[in-house]
């Protein structure tokens, strides 16, 4: 750990000071385009069982490209989606598994989230699960991420603001930090129709640190963070991490202009002049997407200096 320490403690003191903060890019496309097979249910869970050197090395990739918060793989090792693989009583086990490999990649230069995700598909909201469920289940994985030793909880991908609600209530019981992200529409709603705006202003209500947009396509965003500045105003910090491309009705991927990593670096240059304070990359982006956005940032920041 270096001097200043990346801990719960300091991540909140980023996020409440002025500073834009770069996260990483994508885990499971990353895997994919490394040539992992990365199939339902485990998804990319799948690299904790079978590709631990590749995971920790894509951990290091975005490191060593200038990300300072890296998520670890714990989207897909709450204990519902382990079941369907028959291992569900490895939940615990894999989760701070997951957070150990970011946490050896960062090497005390960057903080750790711990990934809180829906708990089942993040683009179906119609088969999000009844309150009980969203409760407990939310509740043991938000403790798995504290036991395991996570900086912060980044709640992400959110389609529904009762399970987004219920996520961030089960994450901010563990004293950390909370990041929510939602996944949005072309329309600013949310996917299951509700709208942006009315999902921001309920979770920023809880308490949390932050809000997001993610798993949206790069070309989309600029929408969704127009409301959400409007909501957080100079208060919260607001940002977002999209996608380089999009799914279509049938699944299959679509790419946008943003798979190029410049592009990619246009777009989010309009996001960091908006105001936004939390940029990085969602399915898609990969390593040279985040040098690039450090690269931006290191200019913005010199250029606000000579002002």
């Amino acid at each position: 750990m270096n001097s200043m320490g990346y801990d719960a403690r300091t991540l909140r003191e980023a996020l409440t000071s002025s500073r834009v903060l770069l996260m990483d890019g994508a885990t499971g496309t990353e895997l994919q385009r490394r040539r992992l097979k990365l199939d339902a249910p485990l998804w990319s869970a799948r690299a904790l069982l079978d590709a631990a050197e590749l995971l920790l090395q894509i951990h290091r990739d975005y490191i060593q490209a200038g990300a300072q918060l890296l998520t670890a793989n714990t989207f897909r090792t709450h204990a519902r989606n382990l079941a369907a693989a028959g291992l569900a009583p490895r939940a615990a086990e894999l989760t701070a598994q997951a957070v150990q490999l970011a946490r050896q990649a960062a090497g005390g230069r960057a903080w750790v989230l711990g990934s809180q995700a829906p708990l089942e598909d993040c683009y179906s909201p119609q088969h999000v699960p009844p309150e009980a469920a969203l409760e407990e289940e939310h509740r043991r994985m938000a403790e798995h991420l504290l036991q395991a030793g996570a900086d912060g909880i980044l709640v992400e991908t959110h389609n529904t603001l009762r399970e987004a609600r219920a996520a961030a209530q089960a994450a901010l019981a563990t004293g950390l930090p909370v990041l929510v992200s939602f996944v949005c529409n072309r329309h600013r709603r949310l996917l299951s129709g509700e709208p942006l705006r009315q999902a921001a202003e309920e979770v920023l209500a809880l308490g949390v640190s932050a809000l997001l947009v993610n798993c949206v396509p790069a070309p989309w965003v600029g929408g969704c963070l127009e409301v959400l500045e409007q909501v957080c105003g100079k208060h919260v910090p607001w940002g977002a991490y999209a996608n380089t491309g999009q799914p279509d009705a049938q699944g299959r991927w679509h790419d946008t202009d943003a798979q190029e990593p410049s592009r990619y670096v246009q777009y989010a240059r309009g996001w960091l002049a908006r105001g936004a304070r939390l940029l990085g990359g969602c399915c898609g982006t990969t390593p040279e997407h985040i040098r690039q956005l450090r690269a931006l940032l290191d200019r913005w920041r010199k250029k606000g200096a000579n002002t």
